[in-house]
């Protein structure tokens, strides 16, 4: 049988105070129910852990062991109690989150100089990945959020998700600095179609932007380049081999040689969320960088002209 941890705390209050009488008062308990406890307590141990001398009582060799291990465990409690305090008023702590690669180049370098502003005793763990990935991180609590997107033809749709709508990441026209529509404050793709057109390749979502606003706009696109990631797909731009359509976070970060056009008419538009798993209670820090996030998200929203 073990030894219920209350009782030994007992044990431990009645060698400090010196006698049961004392403990008793103290605890605003009676003598007896002090008497009887401490006599569960030996039944526990399998021995006696007191001897009762006419001037008080002492510790038997087992009685100090128990009070030492209670005193051990007293001090844990303590010490977890201040640390779930710590984490709880972020002032420790951990959090693990993931990112795509163009919310990793744009939302999230902000989010995370806000975040280490307000809470830089948080340490912060971030993995990249593709929406696969991420979910599957997610589901095996590698991460605790993950940014990540969606279109209008493959909505998120998972009950094990909770998921939070940051943003609404816009699609626009990327010309080179000298084409004609460069000058353009808004344009609809209807006047592009005898253009060549440069795309993401290994079936990337924007290939199907691209190709649904074009065929909304009345044509089908040219593709003469496809390229691997959004930088790629600039340079190839900036040097007059054709246009593109990307979404704005992609274009954070433009190049000096190309100009970005918003797009009239019928573009999809790509939702960026915040997911957790829905099972999971968030933490303070899961909280308060959500809350980050939302709070940097509405300087995203806002289309700027290129």
């Amino acid at each position: 049988m073990e030894p219920d941890v209350r009782r030994m705390f007992l044990l431990a209050d009645v060698a400090a105070h010196g006698s049961i009488t004392a403990t008793a008062r103290a605890l605003n308990y009676t003598p007896s129910a002090v008497s009887q406890q401490l006599a569960k307590l030996e039944d526990e141990a399998g021995q006696p852990l007191l001897e009762r001398q006419s001037r008080g009582i002492s510790l038997t060799i087992a009685g100090e062991a128990v009070v030492r291990h209670a005193t051990r465990i007293r001090q844990q409690i303590r010490a977890t109690r201040a640390e779930l305090d710590e984490i709880a008023g972020l002032r420790a702590g951990r959090l693990f989150l993931g990112t795509f690669p163009t919310a990793g180049s744009s939302l999230l370098p902000p989010a995370v100089t806000r975040f280490r502003e307000l809470h830089p005793e948080v340490r912060l763990t971030v993995r990249s990945g593709l929406l696969a990935g991420l979910r599957h991180m997610l589901e095996n609590r590698t991460i605790e959020l993950a940014l990540l997107w969606d279109y209008e033809w493959n909505r998120l749709d998972d009950d094990g998700l909770q998921v939070r709508h940051l943003l609404d990441d816009q699609a626009a026209l990327v010309v080179g600095r000298h084409h004609w529509a460069a000058r353009r404050t808004s344009i609809d793709l209807s006047a592009l179609a005898g253009e060549p057109w440069i795309t993401r390749a290994e079936n990337n979502p924007v290939a199907e932007v691209l190709a649904r606003s074009c065929r909304a706009a009345g044509f089908e696109p040219q593709i003469v380049y496809e390229a691997h990631d959004y930088q790629e797909a600039q340079a190839m731009v900036g040097v007059g081999l054709g246009v593109a359509v990307a979404p704005r976070l992609a274009l954070t970060n433009p190049r000096d040689d190309v100009a970005i056009v918003p797009i009239r008419g019928y573009a999809p538009i790509r939702r960026i969320l915040l997911a957790r798993l829905a099972e999971r209670r968030p933490t303070p820090a899961e909280n308060a960088i959500t809350a980050v996030f939302e709070e940097v998200a509405t300087t995203f929203a806002r289309p700027t002209h290129g």
